[in-house]
């Protein structure tokens, strides 16, 4: 069944992902509501990566359904007709829509200046083509202009305008982190997803996210869904959490109800669940 409420942004439904004899989701389901912070966690090996790489079109699922609501009339897209389009399918298609991520490995281009990074991050909406470059210059330079004042208004966001020339796998890595996420940004996304944004920084730098991840929900009207092992960063940010292990869904709410959730605890303990 399509989600209905008008406050569903991502309603997943009977996802399930097979790789040969394996099953790394199986009937997956839930909803991330519009303008909320949604923390998908479990053990390693719980089934999270791949639940991202279906919702964001790296891979097609195997059965069930993703659907994304934009408009005012809560009409769905479906992941997987944008995958199936005839010539023109695939993720970026899902990019296009108004979906983007972060990997929990850095894959800035590093030999490309911090600027140059967020700029090829908005060639969706540069427009920017050989041929219309061609016959409207006018066009082209404005649109070039624009993109460059964007990305430096997420440099200055991010206290990195001075960086903007820097070649971006020159920067210390709690920067490179942001600047993945500001690169993100630049494809103006209704909803962002974070692999693992918090891994490899140190408290300082970590607490600095967090601010990040509140002004793209409070000032941007971002929605965010990420993947994160700091429990600390979750249970502060977050205003929704789903629990995954062995590729289910063992627990969906609040904060204070999954951390109190037996099955939650021992799938982190390795305890048995009392009923």
């Amino acid at each position: 069944m399509i989600a209905t409420d008008p406050s569903t942004l991502l309603s997943v439904q009977g996802l399930t992902q097979r790789f040969g004899g394996i099953i790394a989701n199986n009937n997956i389901s839930f909803d991330v509501k519009r303008h909320s912070i949604t923390a998908l966690i479990g053990p390693n090996g719980a089934g999270k990566t791949t639940v991202f790489n279906c919702i964001t079109g790296f891979y097609p699922a195997t059965s069930g359904n993703i659907f994304l609501f934009l408009d005012k009339n809560n009409k769905p897209i479906a992941i997987s007709e944008l995958l199936n389009r005839p010539f023109t399918g695939g993720a970026h298609q899902v990019a296009r829509a108004g979906i983007a991520r972060t990997f929990q490995n850095i894959r800035l281009f590093q030999d490309m200046t911090v600027l140059e990074n967020l700029l090829i991050a908005q060639h969706l909406r540069l427009d920017k083509n050989l041929f219309r470059g061609m016959l409207a210059h006018q066009h082209f330079e404005k649109k070039e202009e624009e993109g460059i004042e964007y990305a430096m208004e997420w440099l200055k966001t991010l206290r990195m305008e001075s960086h903007a020339n820097r070649l971006a796998g020159e920067l210390p890595y709690g920067y490179q982190r942001q600047l993945e996420i500001a690169r993100a940004m630049c494809t103006h996304p209704k909803l962002i997803c974070l692999d693992e944004p918090a891994a490899g920084l140190n408290p300082a730098e970590t607490e600095q996210l967090s601010e990040l991840i509140y002004l793209l929900r409070d000032q941007h009207c971002v929605t965010v869904l990420l993947i994160e092992h700091d429990m600390g960063l979750v249970m502060e940010i977050s205003d929704h959490i789903i629990v995954l292990d062995h590729g289910v869904v063992i627990a969906d709410g609040s904060p204070q109800d999954v951390q109190k959730n037996p099955q939650v605890i021992a799938a982190y303990l390795g305890t048995e669940a009392t009923t």
